[in-house]
């Protein structure tokens, strides 16, 4: 991780009033070692041979394997709130990155951090620390490298995986005749952001089990390795289902019809906000992460007698876009998609 020295150049500017006494008596690079490369998830185990320490990792994949890799970046005030708890961002932010891994289908190996801070404040590094470390022993896996640097929050990870050759899950394959499907119930993270955003308050059940959901979403693994040479194309649900769908229906040129009764709704945001904006949640509210998948109906069952309980929501036919059908298969005119980055948001 020999990029994590720059840490050292990036702070020999004058601190800022944030930065505390303890920061300038451990020395900046000395807070990565302890907080980064001393923890629990920066052990060189599970296919890497290199880990935090040379100026590359190195990853050992088995004969057979490709390497699957993703990055996504959260920035403060886009992606996150400002003032959000820190152990909970460590949580999410590798989540969210790890979740491409298992809609890939791919077994999750390790990660690197790019990250960017406008102070060096220990607390805040000490609780982001052990958020991501949870995560990624919850995850199976081994922190490997990064960078870090001063200026606006914002956190970059790029996580690896590996998969057999030919056994990727993609979002191009689906075929007319294809079951549409879901892993689970969806909206909860969308359910959240009331709370998240600190619009109310209310310290309930629910409201725990929902700000769980927004906070430390469980990638989908066990899934997407179930769903390997099953699915005919696959993705996790970010920005929304309607949205995503899309994603799937360009890709493989094909039609997606999603019937509305059949969306998974969460009760917790049901008994929260309400049906009506439970429904709005599920559909375009994103945030889920779960995977949504095309399969042959033939192996439905196959899925289901590994355990896995797939919600059928819709199916693929010839033709192009996504619709949404009333009880009566009538096509209805959403109010929105989902989130897209730069676009005015409605």
């Amino acid at each position: 991780m020999g990029c994590w020295t720059s840490w050292r150049r990036a702070c020999a500017r004058p601190k800022s009033k944030r930065t505390s006494a303890e920061a300038v008596a451990l020395g900046e690079f000395e807070l990565i070692r302890h907080y980064f490369a001393a923890a629990a998830c920066a052990r060189a185990v599970n296919g890497v041979a290199l880990g935090i320490g040379d100026d590359c990792a190195l990853l050992a994949l088995p004969e057979g394997e490709q390497l699957a890799v993703s990055t996504d970046t959260l920035v403060e005030g886009v992606h996150f709130p400002q003032g959000a708890p820190a152990y909970r961002l460590g949580q999410r932010a590798l989540a969210v990155a790890a979740s491409d891994l298992a809609a890939m289908g791919a077994t999750p190996i390790g990660f690197t951090l790019a990250l960017t801070l406008p102070a060096v404040a220990p607390a805040w590094l000490q609780a982001f620390a052990e958020g991501l470390d949870s995560m990624a022993l919850a995850c199976g896996m081994q922190l490997v490298g990064g960078d870090t640097t001063r200026g606006p929050l914002s956190l970059t990870l790029t996580v690896f995986g590996s998969v057999p050759v030919g056994q990727a899950l993609t979002r191009h394959g689906a075929r007319p005749g294809d079951l549409l499907c879901v892993g689970g119930t969806l909206g909860e993270a969308a359910g959240a952001l009331p709370l998240v955003l600190g619009e109310c308050t209310a310290v309930t059940p629910i409201s725990d089990l929902l700000l769980e959901r927004y906070w430390a979403p469980q990638p989908q693994f066990a899934l997407g390795l179930a769903l390997r040479g099953l699915a005919t194309a696959a993705l996790d649900i970010s920005d929304g289902l309607l949205a995503d769908c899309g994603h799937i229906a360009t890709a493989s040129g094909v039609a997606l019809e999603i019937e509305q009764s059949s969306v998974p709704l969460s009760d917790a945001v049901c008994a929260f906000a309400g049906r009506p904006a439970a429904l709005q949640a599920a559909l375009s509210g994103g945030d889920d992460y779960r995977l949504a998948f095309t399969l042959p109906a033939q192996h439905l069952e196959a899925l289901r007698l590994q355990g896995h309980m797939p919600f059928v929501i819709g199916k693929a036919l010839a033709g192009s876009g996504v619709s949404l059908l009333d009880e009566r298969g009538r096509q209805i005119t959403p109010r929105q998609l989902g989130y897209q980055h730069f676009r005015e948001q409605p």
